[in-house]
């Protein structure tokens, strides 16, 4: 191509002979574009365009978004400080720019077909791994899936060394590894049928025994945030124990509640029965103690009117007995009046008419 562009095209004028029309017939002659321009604009036109196609073609920058971190290889070594979110520019063909996730990811072992929900940021939510349930052997020999669900990081400071380390798959070397062992592990020491009673304590060593097995890894390159024992899943047969098991206690309680029951009736019953009759021994008490009470009251006064009858007293009641008799005489002058030995009252008075007896006493 030349250097000078006007001057290419002032040698490409076309002829005044020809139309560019035929049904008009009016000449039309071939303007150049660029008459206007100099030389040294043209290129640098072309040379942005070419710069502006090479930066489409080979895309020397990259964006790392919240939640990630940047590493970057320069001829296939990774450096060492990781990039934050931002726009970052490299040298294409001797760089690269590698986005790693540091956000919670989570990996699940579960035999549950469920629907994995999707926001549409898959690319940013990246990181939950779904596999089987943990197949393991109880202290005798019988199998057993354990469900467990798994929470983990990448620490972003550290995030270069590990995947220059571990490599893209460091989740199956780093967790997924260690969980199924540590599950065989503690799993292997308990009889099927005790996992349900002992599930609590499993799923705490389990943590403690994944936690401490990560943090032993030099350099620390993964925190974990939690792991959830979220169902142990029995053989059949063991299921089916259980559930007799289960029955059979259920029974035993809901005799036991019925005897219990029961023993609380006759407490009752006897408690009653023992009210009674302390009421009816109360009752006795007191009709006993009126009737000494009384017997008493009654003997003081026997006392009482034994000690105030002196000899001048039964000679005065014997003289008013005897003027009551010869009242009597006056108008019966045949009754018959027998004195009692001693002489004292009462004397007996007997009608000779009437033959009839009258006792007339003194007190």
């Amino acid at each position: 191509m030349p250097a000078d562009m006007n001057d290419y095209f002032k040698k490409k004028k076309p002829s005044s002979n020809q139309s560019s029309n035929s049904d008009n017939g009016n000449n039309q002659s071939f303007n150049n574009p660029l008459n206007n321009m100099g030389g040294k604009g043209a290129s640098w036109i072309f040379i942005l365009i070419a710069i502006a196609f090479g930066l489409f073609i080979l895309k020397p920058f990259t964006i790392i978004n919240s939640g990630e971190v940047g590493i970057k290889v320069t001829t296939g070594k990774f450096q060492e400080t990781p990039l934050d979110p931002g726009l970052h520019f490299f040298i294409p063909v001797f760089e690269k720019i590698i986005p790693v996730n540091t956000r919670v990811r989570m990996i699940t072992y579960s035999n549950e077909n469920k629907q994995i929900l999707s926001d549409g940021y898959s690319r940013y939510e990246g990181g939950l791994r779904r596999n089987p349930a943990i197949r393991v052997m109880d202290s005798r020999g019988l199998g057993v899936d354990i469900d467990l669900a798994v929470q983990y990081h990448l620490r972003p400071e550290s995030a270069p060394k590990t995947i220059a380390t571990w490599g893209t798959a460091w989740e199956d070397k780093i967790i997924n590894t260690k969980v199924r062992e540590i599950v065989r592990d503690v799993i292997g020491k308990y009889a099927a049928e005790n996992l349900p009673q002992k599930r609590t304590e499993i799923a705490k060593e389990i943590q403690e025994r994944v936690r401490k097995k990560v943090e032993a890894i030099p350099g620390k390159p993964v925190v974990l945030d939690s792991v959830e024992l979220r169902n142990i899943e029995l053989p059949p047969k063991i299921k089916t124990k259980i559930e007799e098991l289960q029955a059979e206690k259920q029974n035993v309680m809901i005799a036991e509640q019925q005897k219990e029951r029961a023993k609380r009736e006759a407490e009752r019953k006897a408690e009653i029965a023992r009210g009674e009759a302390e009421k009816r021994r109360i009752e006795a008490q007191g009709q006993a103690d009126q009737i000494r009470i009384e017997a008493d009251a009654q003997a003081k006064a026997n006392k009482i009117i034994a000690d105030s009858l002196t000899e001048k007293l039964l000679q005065m009641q014997q003289i008013q007995t005897q003027n009551k008799f010869n009242e009597a005489l006056k108008v019966n002058k045949d009754a018959q009046i027998f004195l009692t030995p001693g002489g004292a009252v009462p004397n007996i008075w007997v009608d000779a008419k009437g033959k009839e007896q009258k006792t007339i006493s003194a007190q």
